[in-house]
C-alpha cells in the first residue's frame, strides 16, 4: 500500500485524539481486545471518489479489461492508504474491524466512491510489538473476537490484502447457441473465463501478502459483480487479512454458555 500525506481536515480532527477515544467496536470486541492489551485510539477512515475509464472490448474474445481493473484497484488503494495515514498519525499499532465499502456517486454510473473505515488501536503492554515488518500500523478486517483467537494462536495481522480482475467473457457464436438449445451441456468459454479471472484475482491477493512479509491469509472472501458493464463483463474481487507468526500459541479455555430461551 502506497504512503500518502495526511489530509488537513483529518489532521485537525486527529489532533484531539488523545482526549477521548472513538471506536465502532462492539462491547464484546472492546473487552476482548482490552484483555489482549489493546486500547482503542480513534475511528479512522479514508475515501476516494473515482471516475471509471472506458476501454474497448472484442465481443467474441474473453480477456481482462486492464483499464477497468486498474481503476477499481486504484480507487480502493486510495481509500485504504488514507485510512492508513490516519492510523499512523495517531501512532497506532493497527486498525481492527476494517471495512471497505463502495457506493455509486452522483448521477453517472461511472462515478463510484470507496470508503475504508476501522478502529485504530495501540498495544499498551508493548507499543510497536504488533506493527507490520515495515514499522507501519497493521490493517485487518477481522472482528475483535477473531483477532483475540488469532493472537491466542500466536499470530498477528499484517495487512488487509486484496486482488481484483475485471474480465470480459466472450459471447457465444450462433451455432453454439443453436446446439445447446434444450440440452444439458457445459458452456466452455464461460467456464474457462471464470477460471482465469478468479485465478488472476487470487494470485494478486497472494502477491500482496508476500510483499508485506506475511505467512498466510485468513478470512478470505470472494465476490463477482457486474457493476456497470453489463452481463458479459464483471469484476472478480477477493480479500482477506494477511498474518504472520509472532509467538507460541496460548491455551484457550472455552466456557460453556447456557441459553435463557
Amino acid at each position: 500500500m502506497s504512503e500518502v500525506e495526511l489530509d488537513q481536515v483529518a489532521a485537525e480532527r486527529l489532533s484531539h485524539a488523545d482526549r477521548v477515544f472513538t471506536s465502532d467496536l462492539s462491547i464484546d470486541e472492546f473487552l476482548l481486545l482490552e484483555n489482549l492489551g489493546f486500547e482503542p485510539l480513534e475511528f479512522v477512515m479514508g475515501t476516494s471518489v473515482f471516475h471509471i475509464g472506458w476501454q474497448p472490448q472484442q465481443r467474441m474474445r474473453s480477456m481482462e479489461m486492464t483499464v477497468l481493473t486498474g481503476a477499481m484497484y486504484q480507487a480502493r488503494e486510495n481509500a485504504m492508504a488514507r485510512m492508513q495515514a490516519e492510523a499512523d498519525a495517531v501512532h497506532a499499532d493497527g486498525v481492527v474491524g476494517m471495512r471497505l465499502n463502495w457506493r455509486q456517486h452522483g448521477v453517472s454510473a461511472e462515478h463510484i466512491e470507496f470508503i475504508a473505515v476501522g478502529t485504530s488501536v495501540r498495544y499498551a503492554k508493548e507499543p510497536g510489538r504488533y506493527r507490520r515488518p515495515d514499522g507501519r500500523a497493521f490493517t485487518s478486517h477481522l472482528s475483535g473476537q477473531d483477532l483475540f483467537k488469532l493472537a491466542s494462536a500466536g499470530y498477528a495481522p499484517v495487512a488487509f490484502v486484496l486482488g481484483n480482475c475485471v474480465y470480459h467473457v466472450a459471447a457465444q457464436g450462433f451455432m453454439q447457441t443453436v446446439k445447446q438449445m434444450g440440452r444439458n451441456m457445459e458452456m466452455p468459454q464461460w467456464t474457462q473465463a471464470y477460471y482465469e479471472s478468479r485465478e488472476i484475482a487470487m494470485s494478486r491477493m497472494q502477491a500482496e501478502a508476500e510483499r508485506d512479509g506475511a505467512g498466510g491469509v485468513v478470512g478470505v472472501s470472494f465476490t463477482a459483480s457486474e457493476w456497470v458493464w453489463g452481463p458479459h463483463t464483471m469484476e472478480f474481487y477477493t480479500s482477506g487479512t494477511a498474518v504472520r507468526r509472532v509467538g507460541e500459541a496460548r491455551p484457550m479455555n472455552p466456557s460453556p454458555v447456557l441459553g435463557m430461551g
